[in-house]
């Protein structure tokens, strides 16, 4: 994963982090003022302020401090505790300077996630953090340049909609009778018909976390991890074979129980395994000779958002496919079916008042035939035909 596609997380929900980059020596070492003698967690809350924090979150973080130290470093100034005008004089460098990766600059988004960072970073070290007003501005007027301009790095990077459209399209390019089709297949019809994200699909454990149902549906008991809650979901058979998830999780499961458990047993696990070119499932991951990745073999939320974007790039279909897209295409998927706004919002998750649906709903709503244009037309057409023939 990216920097860029890490949520940036206000720094004062973590205050307490302990962020690696400055401590180790990467800055200058100033003394810390004399603080409250209360302001101390005991080990234990430390741990639990530390789970409340994504890893990826985490990561991104260190490594924006790392990088700002080292450019400190470079000119001559101090990263902690960092004078408001170094964080703005920094912001000023990265809109103007292009990322070895990218060839471009960071994107005001990713600006404002680096802010967030040199802030928490101050305060898991005891200081006050510097004022950011006057970088938060160079980020305003650099995200209103680039929107003048029309480039695409003023708006935040939206996954494409992975709908049923697009799903029967991708899983034609699959070959559903290897195992790791099966797999590829189940977690995009599943993700979609759940409306999960990828880090709600991957820790799923069959069957501990599957429930069948009277009608030979499923019900998934799925984590939001956004609204720290679990949630019942119920997943009906399709009455079209090739788009039903409940078929491909059950193809996906007995294919598992024969070519990875292979005891005779019926299938207990990971649901999503990780499987590698030549079709060998779990197997182990290293890097440097240290092994990585989960030890039962579970696929990464990051490894589903590559099988959607392969998948679905096999197609040709021009898109940003990730696992989110799954996520985005069930409320398409649903609006063209004519569902209601709350029955989508109920079973992916979502609050009743989520700014997130009503976005993707919006977006979907004002194109095609929900245009109110368009109705506005079929409306006064229909008044039209109506008062012709009274006449």
């Amino acid at each position: 994963m990216s920097n860029d596609d890490v949520e940036v997380v206000e720094a004062e929900l973590v205050d307490d982090v302990r962020l690696p980059a400055i401590a180790k020596g990467r800055a200058p070492a100033v003394p810390v003022p004399e603080r409250d003698p209360d302001a101390w967690l005991p080990p234990e809350a430390e741990e639990d302020v530390q789970a409340g924090i994504p890893a990826s979150t985490e990561r991104a973080y260190g490594g924006d401090m790392r990088r700002f130290a080292e450019w400190c470093a470079t000119v001559g100034r101090r990263a902690m505790p960092a004078a408001p005008q170094t964080v703005t004089a920094y912001m000023s460098y990265l809109k103007r300077t292009p990322r070895e990766k990218t060839g471009r600059p960071y994107g005001p988004r990713s600006m404002g996630r680096i802010i967030a960072s040199i802030r928490a970073s101050h305060r898991a070290a005891g200081l006050k953090p510097p004022d950011t007003m006057g970088a938060r501005k160079v980020v305003r007027g650099y995200q209103a340049e680039l929107a003048l301009a029309e480039d695409s790095a003023a708006q935040p990077k939206k996954a494409s909609p992975a709908d049923r459209v697009v799903l029967r399209a991708a899983l034609g390019e699959l070959d559903r009778e290897r195992i790791a089709g099966k797999r590829d297949a189940a977690l995009m019809l599943l993700g979609h018909a759940i409306a999960s994200r990828g880090s709600e699909l991957v820790p799923l454990d069959w069957p501990a976390r599957f429930t069948e149902l009277p009608d030979g549906g499923l019900r998934v008991r799925v984590y939001r991890i956004k609204r720290k809650r679990w949630q019942d979901v119920d997943v009906p058979l399709d009455p079209d074979a090739e788009l039903c998830a409940v078929r491909a999780v059950r193809a996906l499961v007995e294919a598992l129980a024969v070519e990875y458990q292979g005891d005779g047993r019926p299938y207990a696990g990971p649901l999503f395994m990780r499987i590698d070119q030549h079709g060998y499932v779990g197997v182990d991951m290293t890097r440097r000779g240290e092994r990585i990745g989960d030890p039962s073999g579970r696929m990464t939320a990051e490894a589903a958002s590559d099988v959607v974007d392969r998948s679905v790039g096999r197609t040709g279909l021009a898109g940003n496919w990730s696992s989110h897209s799954l996520r985005r295409g069930f409320v398409k998927s649903a609006r063209r079916a004519k569902a209601d706004i709350i029955d989508i919002g109920r079973h992916g998750g979502w609050d009743d008042r989520s700014k997130a649906l009503i976005g993707y709903i919006d977006e979907e709503d004002s194109q095609g035939e929900r245009n109110p244009l368009s109705v506005i037309g079929r409306a006064e057409t229909g008044d039209a035909v109506r008062g012709g023939d009274e006449a």
